[in-house]
């Protein structure tokens, strides 16, 4: 892959990453019954965010040499598991609500998320 290709690459993936971090947030807060502002949204997502700039952090430090933006194994697998471990760490520091419930359906959406745009982009990519 090219420096361009590997940097629009990069620039995409965050970009897919944290739009649907955020569009998890506005889920949440729809279905119970919060507003759905911006403010709201960040207000509910910062500490999914930051997990998520850990995942991406930890994948780099470790696949330095190979590390690709993405694919789905393994900076998907471990930007959705730093998602949900430090997003959760951090909305129980905060008093914020981590119920199981909660855990379980944050850890599906946001796999199906996370991982499921990388499932989609390889398939694509091996069916040219």
């Amino acid at each position: 892959m090219t420096a361009p290709v590997r940097t629009r690459s990069l620039a995409v993936s965050a970009v897919l990453d944290v739009v649907l971090v955020l569009v998890f947030s506005a889920i949440g807060r729809s279905s119970h019954a919060e507003g759905v502002t911006a403010g709201g949204v960040v207000s509910t997502a910062w500490p999914f965010l930051v997990g998520l700039v850990v995942g991406w952090a930890v994948t780099y430090a470790l696949y330095r040499e190979k590390f690709v933006a993405d694919s789905l194994v393994p900076t998907g697998v471990i930007a959705w598991i730093g998602t949900v471990l430090v997003g959760m760490l951090l909305r129980q520091l905060t008093d914020e609500g981590t119920a199981f419930s909660f855990i379980v359906v944050a850890s599906v959406t946001l796999g199906i998320f996370l991982l499921g745009w990388r499932a989609i982009a390889r398939f694509v990519r091996t069916r040219r």
